[in-house]
C-alpha cells in the first residue's frame, strides 16, 4: 500500500522537525485546559502563520493518555465528492514521525457501502487532513506506538447524507477511546471567495463578519443540525468543513438519543482572522477551535 508524503510541509507549515516541535509545543502552551478531556475538537486547517496559535487551543483540550484511535475528518477542496471518502494508503508521512491508517476500521466503514476510495493524488493535494497531522503527532508523541488515524474526506453532502454519516460515525464518537477532530475554516471573505456580506449595524466589516461567524459558533454549540443548515441557508457563510460540522453534530444528536444518560457539551475557545478587512478590496479567513465532552 501507498504512504502518503507530507506534501504541504515547506510551504504551510516547517519541513524541519525540531522547528516544527518547537512551534506547536509554544502554540500549545499558550492555551489553558478549559473544556476537556475532549472527545472532538472543531480546528482550522491554514498554513500555520496565520491558524497555528488559533488550533492550539483545541488541541490543549485532548487527554492523549485515553485516546488509541483518531479520526480525521476534512471537505474536500480539490474534487467533487458526493459523499466521504477513505484514505488507500497504509500510513501518512509528517515531519515528526509517521502515522498509521487503521486499516480495519476503514474495512469496518467500507462495508457499510456508504464510502468511497481516495486515490494518492486526491489524498496528497488535499489540505484538510494533513495541516492536522503535525498537532496531531506532537499531542500525542508519548504514546506514538499506541494509536491509528482514520482519515475521512467529507464531500458536499445533503443534510440527509449528513445524518446518516453521523449515524454511522456515531458508535466510534461514543467510544472514550476514540477522538473525533473536524477540520474547518469559518469566514472565507471578499471578492476573490465571491462572498461580500457586510451588516452595515457593525462599524467595519471584520467586525460583521466576527459578528456572522459567532451566531454559526453559538448554533454549533447548542449541537443544533438542523438550526445549522438553517443558517447556512439565510447567510451562505463560506464555512468551508460546514458538512465535516454537521456530521459531528449528528452523530452527538444519534448518542444522545441512544443513551439518556449522556450528556455532551461543545464550547468555542478561541477565534481568530487572517486580517482585518476594512474595505470591499480586502479579504479573510476566520478560524475558530472548539472542544466536545461528553459524559
Amino acid at each position: 500500500m501507498p504512504v502518503r508524503r507530507a506534501t504541504h510541509a515547506g510551504s504551510w507549515y516547517s519541513d524541519s522537525g525540531a522547528e516544527l516541535k518547537r512551534q506547536l509545543e509554544y502554540w500549545l502552551n499558550q492555551a489553558d485546559v478549559t473544556h476537556g478531556p475532549a472527545r472532538a475538537i472543531i480546528a482550522p486547517h491554514a498554513g500555520y502563520q496565520y491558524c497555528g496559535a488559533c488550533g492550539g487551543h483545541a488541541y490543549r483540550q485532548i487527554s492523549p493518555i485515553v485516546v488509541r484511535r483518531i479520526f480525521i475528518l476534512g471537505p474536500s477542496h480539490h474534487v467533487r465528492l458526493s459523499g466521504c471518502a477513505l484514505s488507500s494508503t497504509q500510513k501518512y508521512k509528517t515531519p515528526l514521525y509517521d502515522l498509521h491508517i487503521d486499516i480495519s476500521v476503514n474495512n469496518e466503514l467500507e462495508m457499510t457501502g456508504q464510502f468511497e476510495w481516495m486515490d494518492l493524488d486526491t489524498d496528497e493535494n488535499e489540505h484538510s487532513i494533513e495541516m492536522h497531522l503535525p498537532y496531531v503527532a506532537k499531542v500525542m508523541e508519548n504514546y506514538k506506538d499506541n494509536f491509528t488515524i482514520v482519515p475521512i474526506l467529507v464531500g458536499s453532502l445533503t443534510p440527509d447524507k449528513e445524518a446518516s454519516y453521523g449515524k454511522i460515525l456515531s458508535s466510534y464518537l461514543a467510544d472514550p477511546k476514540n477522538l473525533f477532530i473536524i477540520s474547518s475554516d469559518f469566514c472565507h471573505w471578499g471578492h476573490r471567495f465571491r462572498y461580500t456580506y457586510y451588516d452595515r449595524s457593525y462599524d467595519n466589516i471584520f467586525q460583521s463578519i466576527e459578528g456572522l461567524d459567532k451566531v454559526g459558533m453559538n448554533i454549533i454549540e447548542d449541537l443544533n443540525p438542523l438550526e445549522f443548515t438553517n443558517y447556512l441557508k439565510k447567510y451562505g457563510n463560506t464555512i468551508c468543513g460546514r458538512h465535516p460540522i454537521g456530521i459531528l453534530l449528528h452523530a452527538v444528536q444519534e448518542i444522545l438519543k441512544n443513551d439518556t444518560t449522556q450528556s455532551a457539551s461543545l464550547k468555542f475557545l478561541n477565534y481568530a482572522q487572517s486580517s482585518k478587512c476594512r474595505n470591499l478590496n480586502d479579504s479573510s479567513v476566520s478560524y475558530a477551535s472548539a472542544a466536545l465532552v461528553l459524559d
